[in-house]
């Protein structure tokens, strides 16, 4: 049964590329990696019940699964090219249930990974809790990969596209909402089918000083920039860029919360110099997902939030940990 499912993973998701030399089927992948990039890896896991709720469709879990990793990616001005897939799946699924979800998923992951040219080179089936880990690969000319170190005092501070709007998606699904309402679909749609970042990343190269993907929140991703590159950062609530769907269905206190520390936007956050901060603001706009400006890099450590009023505010979460109290 096992060979019978990664037979049909392979099937569902085949995307040739010359630089696979040999793909699924054999102990290990044989891949060229061109010359003059260096090859940038991620991989991240998903457990149910944690990253995503029980219930959730395979369609949806199959592209959740790749684009949380092509956000890394993104966020490196990396271009993806190989992924690797392992699939726990439950014992109680039966065999047609199992065939099923297994179709299902794949399709969801191909529908993201072919615009991408993404090729699915190799992985691993087992049974247990359902879980997915993707791990994957990509290419950056040599010196030019963006990272969270490089941002300086006095750089601006902006994010692609909107935030909170993931974080708001679960909340209705925990409330036990239904998405039939357009705005609530939306927002649902957000948690189940994030877009990553791939085409904003590699404009930001050569532009961006610093950058990183929001998964775990803007005030914890953010964080992470200012302590890799031993600064500060000064965000203004006013500036935060909010969708219609969140500001219509959550108050104003909600909708604050949700954007600076829900988490699951995939959105990208990155500092940029001030005189190239139009051309990355018009660079983005050509892309679709816009960027806003938030804020801005101070001397010091850590990030402060102003609220409407100009106070600083002390924000009751700051982002997602795995392992907090």
């Amino acid at each position: 049964m096992e060979f019978r499912l990664i037979e049909r993973i392979r099937e569902r998701t085949a995307q040739a590329r010359e630089d696979v030399h040999l793909g699924i089927g054999d102990d290990a992948a044989l891949l060229a990696v061109p010359a003059g990039v260096e090859l940038a890896a991620a991989l991240d896991t998903l457990v149910q019940g944690v990253h995503f709720p029980v219930g959730t469709a395979a369609f949806d879990l199959g592209w959740k699964s790749l684009a949380v990793n092509l956000s890394d990616l993104a966020a490196m001005g990396a271009q993806p090219a190989w992924a690797l897939l392992a699939l726990t799946l439950p014992e109680a699924m039966d065999a047609a249930t199992r065939v099923a979800f297994v179709d299902d998923f794949a399709d969801g992951f191909a529908a993201l990974a072919r615009p991408q040219r993404l090729a699915l080179v190799g992985g691993d089936t087992t049974r247990g809790p359902l879980a997915v880990s993707v791990a994957v690969h990509g290419f950056v000319p040599a010196g030019q990969a963006l990272t969270r170190s490089g941002a300086r005092v006095g750089d601006a501070v902006l994010v692609s596209g909107t935030l909170g709007d993931a974080a708001a998606g679960l909340s209705l699904l925990r409330g036990g909402a239904r998405a039939s309402d357009a705005r609530a679909a939306a927002l649902v749609e957000r948690l189940a089918r994030p877009q990553p970042r791939i085409a904003a990343g590699l404009a930001l190269r050569g532009l961006a000083s610093a950058c990183i993907d929001v998964s775990d929140g803007l005030l914890a991703d953010l964080a992470h920039v200012c302590a890799a590159s031993g600064v500060g950062a000064e965000i203004d609530v006013v500036h935060l860029p909010r969708s219609s769907a969140l500001l219509d269905l959550f108050d104003d206190a909600a909708a604050r919360d949700f954007a600076l520390a829900g988490g699951d936007d995939y959105e990208l956050c990155f500092t940029v110099p001030e005189p190239r901060m139009a051309e990355a603001e018009a660079s983005l706009a050509r892309l679709g997902c816009g960027a806003t400006r938030i804020g801005c890099i101070v001397e010091g450590a850590g990030v402060r939030v102003r609220d409407v009023d100009g106070a600083w505010l002390e924000p009751a979460r700051r982002g997602w940990d795995h392992f907090g109290a």
